[in-house]
């Protein structure tokens, strides 16, 4: 389809009228659905199989409200080891390979998928972890991709791979960990409606001087 310089300028001015009027879609999800949790999705502590007693907790999200795009928390996994020494001291826990699974539930667009994650279990000290969590899928959505139910329609979640466990002294909360992740919509957003329209007024103006020269 050709078209004429007026009907382009007119594209333009339609796409930053979309822009200005056009919000940042929210979206809100939640981590605690039936399924998410250790091995299958019983239990959401762990305790170490031999060496000092630990425990490997995850607290879920609850319900979250964001807009999209936008960094997603998926959880925290917390890792405590109360008579564990320092690596050079030797006195660790040791945790068998697990299982985890985080049902993302999208509220929005009542659909639900699953990010499993796998992990080889690992040694941990005061000062040092080996546990890493690998995750798959690392994308749910759009539409029926990865979904156990629903259809996520225009929303996609995205699981940052790996979740380093971080040990019982690090992190800002020491011996926490978050699971990351991105929200985002396959539907352009605002910013992306604004550039077109100045493109396609600034092509119909170039045109319209070239044509008057």
């Amino acid at each position: 389809m050709i078209y004429t310089i007026k009907q382009t300028a007119l594209l333009g001015a339609f796409a930053i009228a979309m822009a200005s009027t056009s919000v940042a879609a929210t979206i809100t999800y939640t981590t605690n659905g039936a399924g998410t949790g250790f091995n299958g999705g019983t239990p959401n502590v762990i305790s170490s199989a031999s060496g000092q007693s630990a425990t490997l907790t995850y607290v879920d999200n609850g319900s979250d409200t964001v807009n999209v795009p936008s960094n997603g928390n998926f959880g925290t996994f917390t890792l405590r080891c109360a008579t564990c020494s320092t690596q050079a001291m030797g006195t660790g826990a040791t945790f068998s390979g697990f299982t985890f699974n985080i049902m993302i539930t999208d509220v929005t667009d009542n659909a639900s998928g699953l990010f499993v994650g796998t992990s080889t279990g690992g040694t941990i000290y005061n000062d040092s972890s080996s546990i890493d969590i690998y995750w798959a899928p690392l994308q749910l959505g759009p539409g029926t991709s990865g979904a156990t139910t629903g259809n996520f329609g225009d929303t996609l979640f995205q699981i940052t791979n790996q979740t380093r466990i971080v040990d019982p002294n690090s992190g800002t909360v020491p011996g926490q960990t978050t699971v990351q992740g991105n929200l985002a919509s396959t539907t352009p957003e605002p910013a992306t409606f604004g550039l077109l329209g100045t493109a396609l007024l600034g092509f119909g103006m170039i045109v319209r001087r070239k044509r008057t020269c």
